[in-house]
Formats: C-alpha cells, structure tokens, sequence
C-alpha cells in the first residue's frame, strides 16, 4: 500500500497527490529529496553512474540529519561523527537522462555505537524503485578516527528520527 504524505523537495516542488500516490515505499514516513539525471550523472553506459547513487545517499542523509540539527559543522564543534562502516547497494534498474527521482531515507536502527540507515529510490514517471539501499554507520572521535559512543545530543536526535518497523 503506498505510503501518503507531504514533503517539499529540494526543487520546491511539492508531491503530495497523484504522484506520490502511485509510490509504494518501503517504510512509512519516509525523509524524501527530488533529484533529476543530468548530463554529468552519465556514463560510458548512457545511464546513471553507480557513483552518483552513492552521493544521493550521502545528500539525503545529510539533509535528513539536518532536519534535527545535526550537520558538519555541529560534528566539527562536538568533535564525533558518524562514518560509515558498511554500504549495501542494490541497483534495481537504470535510470537515464532527464529521469525525476524521488530519494527516500529511513533510520531504523539506533544504539549508542551506530545507526542502521536505508534508501530508496523511485522513477517518478512510472513510480518504479530502481534503487535499494543501506547503510551502517558507526560513531568516531574526529580527532583520533576511534569508535566512541554517540555524544547524548547525537544519540537523542538520532533516536527522535528512528521509525517504528514491524
């Protein structure tokens, strides 16, 4: 069952209705940014560049942080951040120039050492997932690159932004 709800894109396009009613996401609430396939995503291949999935995740993670005041410069000042310790990939079907994507970012996992994140993205033409994605993170002290705990104010943010699985 498609998943209904309301976010403003990057575009400042806003997809709530017959869009986003046609998409069927992988969890309920889930953080979504727009991106469209331009000429420097392609490659050799005339589709997107596997690289340039990775950099969507990383833009949709940061903007999903963002939204509970977490951002570079916050790591920077509390001198911890997270880092990621493993990627899943899983390229479902390609995506060519001018293609409309929706990518979405969930956390479904928090303790005090990391956070469990995953990615989805869909074709907003035909509301096809050509995209799957996960990640897990882990906590580090900047200065010395060691896993530490998440400072209190990392792990309540990150905590607030966790949705419910069943």
């Amino acid at each position: 069952m498609p998943c209904q709800f309301t976010c403003v894109m990057m575009s400042g396009k806003n997809y709530r209705g017959d869009k986003m009613d046609t998409l069927s996401w992988d969890h309920p609430s889930p953080h979504v940014m727009q991106r469209q396939v331009s000429i420097e995503h392609i490659d050799v291949m005339k589709h997107t560049n596997n690289v340039v999935y990775q950099q969507w995740m990383e833009d949709v993670a940061w903007s999903h942080s963002l939204t509970v005041g977490l951002g570079p410069a916050e790591y920077e000042d509390c001198g911890f951040g997270m880092v990621v310790r493993r990627h899943e990939l899983n390229y479902l079907a390609a995506t060519y120039l001018g293609d409309e994507l929706l990518i979405a970012t969930w956390l479904l996992e928090v303790d005090k050492l990391s956070t469990q994140r995953v990615y989805q993205i869909c074709r907003v033409s035909d509301g096809l997932t050509v995209f799957r994605g996960a990640t897990h993170l882990v906590c580090v002290e900047i200065a010395t690159g060691k896993l530490k705990r998440m400072p209190t104010r990392f792990y309540q943010a990150y905590s607030s932004l966790q949705i419910k699985t069943d």
